[in-house]
């Protein structure tokens, strides 16, 4: 475990952290701390541990507002793989579907050339 010291509301407190963990605490105590001061310029001098909440729940604000878009994503994100699901079984159907016809063409002219072979009778072959 690391210890750091974060100022925030311009009072220090020392934190604890893991290992490697210590550029994300202080950034996360330096984005609390903008909060603060950004409320304490809106508001001017309400106290310390008002101002304190008030940053804290703006922040359970955002991250509640983030979750929930997160949410709407993901169920975008579901509904455009079912979308893709669908459209690469109708692609593989048509493409079934463009083979079939294909190949029952390769067997008409087929039957056709052979039909044709028999009439001409011993002339050329075609095909």
């Amino acid at each position: 475990m690391s210890h750091i010291n974060v100022t925030i509301n311009g009072r220090q407190y020392r934190m604890a952290c893991e290992e490697g963990q210590e550029v994300r605490l202080l950034k996360l105590a330096e984005s609390l701390e903008s909060r603060v001061e950004q409320l304490r310029g809106k508001f001017g001098e309400i106290g310390d541990q008002r101002l304190t909440v008030m940053a804290a729940l703006t922040v359970c604000d955002e991250l509640l507002d983030a979750g929930q878009r997160i949410r709407g994503l993901e169920q975008e994100l579901n509904n455009l793989r079912e979308v893709r699901s669908a459209a690469i079984d109708r692609a593989r159907q048509t493409q079934t579907a463009v083979a079939n016809a294909l190949n029952a063409a390769a067997e008409r002219i087929e039957r056709t050339t052979q039909v044709l072979n028999r009439t001409i009778g011993g002339g050329v072959a075609i095909g």
